[in-house]
């Protein structure tokens, strides 16, 4: 059974930080691009970093480059999301993402989501 699950969301100041992670199960981590995806209400879900799985390089949404930072632990099938210097238009529901394309097959798998709230 795939299950990719989120922790780490909560309420924080802005200025503050949050460090979210994404355990994954039930599929081999290792070959998938990682992504982190958020909502906020009345809004589309949109990009807002993600990893590859061979080389590791990164791609950050321009909203929050230089503050938030992505990484992945492939022996612990975990995907992490730093944030730093987190403003109120951070607030959002975040999702771990899971994609991989092989052999003409697509996988895609979607974790349930965790709120970030960040309001004085």
């Amino acid at each position: 059974q795939v299950q990719l699950v989120e922790s780490g969301g909560g309420k924080v100041q802005p200025g503050g930080s949050l460090r979210l992670s994404c355990a994954a199960s039930g599929f081999t981590f290792s070959p998938y691009v990682m992504s982190w995806y958020r909502q906020a209400p009345g809004k589309e879900r949109e990009l807002v970093a993600r990893i590859t799985s061979a080389s590791g390089s990164t791609r950050y949404a321009d909203s929050v480059k230089g503050r938030f930072t992505i990484s992945r632990d492939n022996a612990k099938k975990t995907v992490y999301l730093q944030m730093n210097s987190l403003k109120p238009e951070d607030t959002a529901v975040y999702y771990c993402n899971a994609f991989n394309y092989a052999g003409g097959y697509e996988s895609n798998y979607w974790g349930q989501g965790t709120q970030v709230t960040v309001s004085s």
